[in-house]
């Protein structure tokens, strides 16, 4: 099979059969071809050509190729040949989805009766359309970790918040600075155009397609980073008035000779386009104009779900209360609510404020004198206080705070001890979509702790961080940098639903439509180019085709269709598999959910992709498609093996905790089967090992009628199959452990009364030109150095047994 049809990067929706790789019935086929028909005879009646009397596909030029397109890619699916997606949802972008879109902008759908999850506590109450938060709650998706160390999930994203591909991971950890959790369900590839474009050479085209409606394209030629001129890529955004956009990249190798363009000047922008997408009807597209108000509009038009600056609700519920007019006619705070204010952010006055106001009078005081502020990771919060707001007397309804707190997208709503339980049927908004309840108890003590629920609109995925079921979160730091990040969250969440979706898609149509009829020339897409490519004729065929293997060098992330094996023993998951030069995501096809996720660099095996130490993916790929993982990650084929116990019973194998063969019975039935010293176990009689505790993993090598495994074998050098994740960490270790103890010596070297640590502070401090400060910061200097040297002890030696996987004496089975 040619490399042009093996790696196709898109696919239309499948039956599970068809992605698993199973014959297709012949009614099915029967069906599918039928309507392959009659949609090829529906879309005759809109081609230019046909309408001006000339045959319906007009002859491509002498030497161009166009591979065919696959069986199975009817019915759906946009066709994206050698693309590499530079973020999670350029993967979902699909133009029959846009054009069927289309006609539905502006009609929300009906909504059937709703009473509500049946929900209920002390805190909350269920709500007709609501859906409430207890704790407790689990994500969507596969390899669902255990409990582990905190390290750990610092570590890893959850899938919400998977969003740029083609850059390293490392790069949204540090943006969380010293937070635990990570910002979710944020567009963050709505930065492509600034990044790549934006101030940069580039052309743009805009059009009024007759499915699609207005459309922008914007198309760069840049040198591919460490080629030295020798290589190009291709950078590209595609823009309909859906949502989700087309980004990415396209390496010039990978095209086709027959669509390159016969100057230096590269690759005709009509010609890539027909290649990467040949359903795409280009006629109507023209040369941009070249006016910065263009580009400005277009950076203003990707970035627009994309906002740093954050209103958020608080209201203010005393003991006896739950409706909305009790909690806006409280005219003061208690000391509860104040200390939980104090630890939400910093009050600050607001006449002659220059940072982010949230709408408030910074001028003449109407709106309070003063508010409280706060920042979180990238972003800028202003609350609205409703007990900072200005309260009117003997006016039930307070409309100058109503007037803000109901606009917030998100509201806080703060009890106190004995408040009764809230539900959104006792506020009267239509922006109000997210309720996170905090309850104080013990206030103003040095037990204070307080309990949380979180209520949202129906429509409204499930966002993080998750708490569990009968958390209570003591008044601390953790407990803001918690609730920061699950406002933050909310808002990112809540524009996911349908009433913020449509409101976003009818801006987004009138940004399209004004760059489409106002800021175009004459000029269609590389018409100049028509006669040109004429002259290709004369090359040969094995030309006409691109460099095999070319597009797996991308930066991006390509796509395969997989499906994904269920450890509930359901049928096989339809997915999309993108894999980068960073990250491998898993997409479920049917609710478009990111389900697994990880860095390149911790997958170690490429049919079960696993990371030290808690999660794990099973995937099966097509006969003849097979990814090429190896490339961007060490892992390496994983085998299946199936020892027979031996005379007494017994496997004949040991394993640690983690899944290292430790010990292995030489000649016995896992040796000769194929089973190696070092080799690491990853699925045990059909379950994932992470899923499995010690004792079901003893008792199915007990009593299991057949043993079956799958194993990672270890790499050449005989050492077992490591993540780079684990080692980097080991290593961070390492250099810390090596500068503590760097400066412990230096200490000792300063003479008699400097040779410990202890005497070096007494030294110090008995200088008279020394400042008290000074004494006090070495001085918890010092402690710390100690404390470090110690934990770093104990730490190096679990972790020196875990990475040669030595077992422990609970990690044997």
């Amino acid at each position: 099979m040619q490399s042009d049809d093996l790696f196709i990067r898109k696919t239309p929706p499948a039956e599970p059969s068809l992605i698993a790789g199973e014959a297709e019935s012949p009614i099915r086929a029967q069906h599918r071809r039928a309507g392959s028909s009659q949609s090829q005879r529906a879309n005759a009646f809109k081609d230019p050509f046909l309408l001006l009397g000339l045959q319906e596909n007009p002859p491509e030029p002498d030497g161009f190729f166009r591979p065919p397109k696959p069986e199975g890619l009817a019915g759906g699916g946009t066709w994206v040949r050698n693309f590499a997606h530079y973020d999670v949802q350029s993967i979902l972008f699909d133009l029959l989805e846009a054009a069927t879109n289309r006609d539905s902008v502006g009609h929300p759908e009906h909504s059937l009766l709703d009473e509500g999850d049946g929900n209920d506590n002390d805190l909350l109450l269920s709500c007709p359309h609501f859906r409430n938060e207890m704790g407790g709650e689990e994500r969507v998706g596969l390899g669902s970790p255990r409990s582990c160390g905190g390290r750990w999930r610092s570590l890893q994203s959850p899938n919400d918040a998977v969003s740029v591909l083609e850059e390293p991971r490392e790069s949204h950890v540090k943006q969380q600075g010293k937070s635990n959790y990570f910002i979710e369900h944020a567009d963050l590839g709505a930065r492509y155009y600034h990044k790549y474009f934006y101030m940069k050479d580039h052309q743009n085209f805009f059009g009024m397609d007759e499915r699609l409606g207005p459309v922008a394209i914007s198309f760069r030629r840049e040198e591919k980073e460490g080629s030295s001129g020798a290589q190009y890529t291709y950078r590209i955004i595609f823009r309909t008035t859906e949502l989700k956009t087309l980004r990415g990249s396209i390496l010039e190798e990978s095209v086709p000779s027959g669509a390159r363009h016969p100057t230096t000047r590269g690759l005709s922008p009509k010609r890539l386009l027909e290649f990467i997408l040949p359903d795409l009807n280009l006629h109507c597209l023209r040369l941009a104009s070249n006016y910065p108000k263009v580009r400005d509009t277009l950076l203003k038009l990707d970035e627009q779900g994309l906002n740093f600056q954050r209103k958020v609700g608080v209201m203010y519920c005393r003991a006896g209360q739950s409706t909305e007019e009790d909690m806006y006619n409280n005219e003061s705070s208690g000391p509860a609510f104040d200390e939980f204010l104090d630890l939400l952010g910093e009050r600050v006055r607001l006449k002659g404020w220059e940072k982010y106001r949230a709408q408030l009078d910074t001028k003449t005081d109407s709106t309070g004198t003063h508010s409280l502020y706060t920042r979180y990771q990238d972003y800028e919060i202003m609350f609205h206080i409703s007990t900072m707001l200005p309260y009117t007397p003997n006016n039930t309804q307070q409309l100058l705070r109503k007037r803000h707190i109901g606009n917030d997208i998100v509201t806080i709503v703060f009890q106190e001890p004995g408040a009764l339980p809230f539900t959104p049927k006792a506020i009267r908004s239509h922006f109000q979509h997210v309720f996170i309840i905090v309850q104080v108890h013990e206030p103003c003590t040095e037990n204070t702790y307080y309990r949380v629920a979180v209520t949202r609109s129906k429509d409204i995925p499930l966002f993080g961080p998750l708490f569990p079921k009968g958390a209570r979160f003591p008044r601390s730091l953790a407990f803001r940098d918690f609730l920061l990040a699950k406002a933050v969250n909310a808002e990112n969440a809540a524009e996911k639903s349908e009433k913020f979706r449509s409101m976003a898609t009818r801006t987004r149509q009138e940004y399209l439509k004004d760059l489409a009829e106002n800021y175009v020339t004459t000029t269609p897409i590389e018409s100049s180019t028509k006669f040109q490519l004429l002259s290709l004729g004369g090359k040969r065929k094995d030309k006409l085709k691109g460099a095999k293997g070319a597009e797996l060098h991308s930066a991006g992330a390509l796509v395969w269709a997989v499906s994904a094996i269920q450890e509930n023993g359901g049928p096989k998951l339809p997915c999309l598999l993108g894999v980068s030069a960073e990250s491998v995501v898993l997409i479920e096809r049917c609710t478009k959910m990111v389900v697994f996720n990880c860095s390149c660099r911790d997958v170690i095996g490429c049919t079960a992709m696993y990371i030290r130490p808690d999660k794990c993916a099973i995937i099966s790929m097509y006969p003849h498609e097979p990814v090429p993982l190896q490339l961007v990650t060490r892992g390496c084929e994983a085998r299946e093996v199936t020892p027979l116990r031996d005379s007494v019973g017994q496997p004949g194998f040991l394993m640690s905790e983690e899944g290292f063969v430790t010990e292995l019975q030489r000649f016995g039935y896992a040796e000769s089967g194929g089973l190696q010293m070092g080799a690491r176990v990853v699925r045990l009689c059909g379950q994932a090992l992470v899923h499995l505790t010690q004792e079901e993993r003893s008792r199915r090598l007990r009593t299991a009628p057949k043993i079956h495994i799958t194993v990672i074998p270890p790499d050449e050098n005989g050492k077992p199959q490591t993540t780079d994740s684990s080692e980097e960490e080991w290593q961070s270790i390492s250099d810390l452990a090596t500068a503590c103890r760097s400066i412990l010596e230096a200490l000792s070297r300063e003479g008699p009364q400097g040779g410990t640590p202890d005497g070096q502070l007494c030294c110090v401090c008995c200088s008279p030109r020394q400042e008290k400060e000074d004494k006090a910061v070495l001085q918890a200097e010092v402690q710390s150095l100690r404390q470090n040297n110690q934990r770093l002890q104990e730490e190096s030696q679990s972790t020196v047994l875990w990475l040669h996987g030595f077992p422990t004496t609970k990690g044997n089975t």
